[in-house]
């Protein structure tokens, strides 16, 4: 019987190691990536059955690559593993697809469980983000009120230019051209109606695109 497939993608190189160490060899480890651009390419060439990643990643978010994720591979599953314990993040996980979220604080043996319940269908959160909600927590949180208002290539911008990328080194990167990037850049502050360039890196800030 072949192990399922995974991708860890964080930005702390130790955690990575830990993380490979804990799941081999019920998986296969096909991957260790350091950013979410990274983690895209990676998963594209070498399919995957598990994805799990970090919200706050250089380059691209773990948000903005899980989206781009499933866009190409329908079928993968992303579990975030994050310190992140803002409801709005784990919401607009799930609504872009993810089977769980889950807090580092987690003890190993979870994350183990985790990989197990997402591969036969199933979905988590970690217990401390459902304290106090009614029901189903993974429609508690997939039917809270969308924070974001940027499509998934203005967000691709936007982290690129806060973490202080010229939009010249940002369209190389996407691989379009510096008006592209220029349009999407404007296009956004109108839409939010933001004023000046720091103002729209304190808006990423506060949106989790970038590390605070």
């Amino acid at each position: 019987m072949k192990k399922p497939r995974i991708i860890f993608a964080d930005d702390h190189t130790i955690l990575l190691d830990a993380l490979k160490n804990l799941v081999e060899p019920e998986f296969e480890v096909v991957a260790l990536c350091s950013d979410g651009r990274e983690l895209v390419k990676a998963a594209v060439e070498l399919n995957p059955t598990v994805v799990v990643l970090d919200i706050g990643m250089p380059t691209m978010n773990g948000l903005s690559a899980g989206q781009r994720l499933k866009q190409i591979l329908p079928t993968v599953k992303l579990v975030y593993l994050t310190m992140n314990q803002d409801p709005d993040m784990a919401s607009e996980a799930f609504r872009l697809g993810a089977s769980a979220y889950v807090l580092k604080t987690s003890a190993g043996s979870e994350l183990l469980r985790v990989l197990r319940e997402v591969l036969r269908g199933g979905t988590y959160v970690s217990p401390l983000m459902t304290e106090g909600m009614v029901g189903s927590f993974i429609q508690n949180f997939k039917h809270r009120k969308s924070t974001s208002h940027l499509t998934l290539r203005q967000k691709e911008v936007l982290q690129l230019l806060a973490e202080g990328l010229s939009m010249k080194e940002a369209a190389f990167i996407l691989n379009v051209s510096p008006r592209t990037v220029a349009f999407h850049k404007y296009t956004m502050m109108d839409h939010l109606n933001i004023k000046s360039s720091a103002e729209l890196i304190e808006y990423a800030m506060k949106s989790s695109l970038v590390p605070a």
